[in-house]
């Protein structure tokens, strides 16, 4: 009898060990895949592709601050990103950072964060890009650079764009899904009057719409008074409620749905 139990146990246990071997292989069948090479590659989440955030870009104009909140570009940014916290990724930069702008749209679409930004990684971009004065030169500039590396842009808006030296504000790239300009054309500092696609089949242009001043002043209290006297219509366009809820609804319309949690203020004019 002791000899038959013992038999029975031996057995026992080669059939527990069996099933654990067979657990054991199922779950490394599973965490393992073959990589493009026929190796083996542990399957982790930073492998599994993620959508970026919808990418809001600002540029303002001169020398003004990215956080100076008189400024409308600056103010829109910080409405954006109360209305999404998450989802969305909405800041502003100096005009002379483009670069930097650069890299966190790199950084951004890079979703794996492996380094690099793959084909589908920048098929999968969402990319808005506006700018103000000089920023509205740097909203071109940038989204060419973008079309250099394949990314598109899903819109591009200026605001009296003042093209700097070197660079052409007139002409938007062809990987620029639709482009739409304000502008004004009185003063010293007046914004390019017209943009054109470099590829109609591949860029829709929205309009170029002017504002006239002269006939309809816009009080600017809040910005600097050398501002006021020395570029009054170039001031104007930038502190005009009317041209900024026009960029906020066609920026808006390329965001996910949202009640937003108040209207874009002007507490500035």
């Amino acid at each position: 009898m002791e000899i038959i139990c013992l038999v029975m146990m031996r057995q026992l246990a080669m059939r527990y060990m069996a099933l654990l071997l067979q657990t054991v292989f199922l779950l490394c069948s599973t965490l393992l895949a073959p990589g493009q090479n026929g190796s083996e590659r542990l399957v982790t989440p930073s492998s599994i592709p993620t959508m970026p955030p919808v990418i809001v870009i600002g540029f303002v104009g001169g020398f003004v601050n990215h956080d100076n909140l008189v400024h409308s570009a600056v103010e829109l940014a910080a409405q954006l990103r109360g209305d999404y916290p998450s989802g969305v990724y909405a800041e502003v930069f100096e005009n002379r950072l483009r670069e930097k702008a650069h890299r966190e749209i790199l950084r951004l679409l890079d979703t794996n964060h492996d380094g690099t930004v793959s084909a589908e990684e920048k098929q999968n971009a969402h990319i808005i890009i506006y700018g103000m004065s000089w920023g509205g030169s740097e909203t071109v500039a940038l989204a060419r650079e973008l079309e250099k590396e394949n990314i598109p842009v899903a819109l591009t808006i200026q605001v009296d764009s003042i093209s700097k030296i070197g660079q052409s504000d007139a002409v938007i790239p062809a990987n620029v899904a639709e482009a739409v300009n304000f502008y004004q054309a009185d003063g010293l500092l007046h914004g390019q009057a017209k943009i054109r696609a470099a590829d109609a089949a591949h860029t829709r242009i929205i309009g170029n719409f002017r504002f006239d001043y002269k006939a309809n002043p816009i009080k600017c209290d809040k910005y600097p008074w050398y501002d006021r006297v020395f570029a009054t219509s170039h001031t104007e366009i930038e502190c005009d409620p009317s041209v900024w809820k026009q960029v906020e609804s066609l920026i808006r319309a390329k965001l996910p749905p949202v009640t937003p949690s108040r209207l874009l203020p002007r507490s500035h004019q």
